[in-house]
């Protein structure tokens, strides 16, 4: 991809460039308090969970890991739960897919189910070959 010449030069001085870099500590969760309030919040689900629940790749997403390996047609030893940090209205339908290298969209028994207390509970969730 080629840029516009316009786009090439930049013509900023280094006085409007931030001075604080990722690795400063006054920089990102600490000043900004909605991001503490969220990670606060993360934090607060997972160890109601105790340990249970893993990030996914959505920042407001929670779900609960996946053992290893697993037979195919075979259910989940435990009920698979997705966990939403913010504000999701009971009732919606939560629908979950899942894929790999060999097959990237495997059909999927007992896939959708419906959010309570920001919670989505899958009982027999199983894949099918």
């Amino acid at each position: 991809m080629h840029l516009p010449v316009s786009l090439n030069s930049c013509n900023v001085s280094e006085e409007a460039w931030p001075k604080s870099t990722m690795c400063d500590s006054s920089s990102g969760y600490q000043t900004n308090p909605d991001f503490y309030w969220f990670e606060h919040r993360v934090h607060e689900i997972q160890s109601e969970y105790a340990g249970e629940l893993v990030r996914t790749g959505s920042p407001y997403i929670l779900c609960t890991q996946l053992p290893g390996h697993w037979r195919s047609n075979k259910t989940l030893p435990v009920a698979f739960k997705v966990v939403v940090v913010g504000d999701v209205v009971d009732g919606t339908a939560v629908t979950v897919r899942a894929g790999n290298d060999e097959n990237c969209c495997a059909e999927i028994r007992n896939a959708t189910a419906h959010m309570k207390n920001q919670v989505a509970k899958f009982n027999d969730l199983s894949v099918v070959t």
